[in-house]
């Protein structure tokens, strides 16, 4: 009897921990969902089974934003400019920064200096006001922008002319509510290397 009780918890320790890993393994928008999957990974519908057989035959390759943070173009000049890679990046890279976005998300809260369970949580509100306050905004004239908003954290990035104000915008995007920090990068030399990352070449 014993050792079928010792079975039996072993049994259920192996399928509580493969139900833990596919909820992580399946990060959703914000950074939340490997938090909330780990504490719903009783709930398994056959959807799920779906979207996890779907997930396992995609490209390893692909690039994508496989969280959906807020990413977009806040102008577009015409000329060449190299578009960011953002919050896009590929499935392996994804779950392997499913943990870090649990942990770095929640800090906030915990040190008491977030409302909201997680800073993820902030960002579409945080891109929508971005949205609006530049939207036919002259100041732009000239400029290819394209914004990231990851954890209250706001990256503007591309190319602009050398006479282009960064301290105004630095500025500006920091003035928005919720916003905790600010970064620009942006080209103002075309032939240079852009100061982002970019998207790998099409293989």
């Amino acid at each position: 009897m014993a050792a079928a009780r010792v079975a039996a918890a072993v049994v259920a320790v192996f399928m509580l921990a493969a139900a833990a890993s596919k909820a992580v393994a399946q990060p959703a928008p914000n950074g939340a969902a490997a938090l909330s999957g780990v504490m719903e990974v009783t709930d398994v519908s056959v959807a799920d089974t779906a979207n996890s057989a779907s997930a396992a035959a995609a490209n390893p390759d692909e690039i994508r934003n496989w969280y959906n943070d807020p990413f977009f173009a806040l102008s577009n000049a015409p000329g060449a400019c190299p578009q960011p890679l953002g919050p896009r990046m590929t499935k392996a890279e994804a779950d392997d920064d499913a943990h870090y976005r649990v942990e770095r998300g929640t800090t906030c809260w915990l040190a008491h200096k977030c409302t909201k369970p997680n800073s993820y949580l902030y960002d579409a509100d945080i891109a929508k006001a971005i949205r609006e306050q530049f939207k036919g905004d002259p100041s732009l004239a000239g400029a290819s922008l394209w914004i990231t908003v990851q954890r209250r954290f706001v990256y503007a990035e591309g190319c602009a002319p050398a006479a282009f104000d960064r301290a105004a915008l630095e500025r500006r995007l920091a003035a928005i509510p919720d916003v905790d920090k600010v970064f620009v990068r942006l080209r103002a030399d075309p032939h240079a290397l852009p100061p982002y990352k970019t998207l790998p070449p099409v293989r």
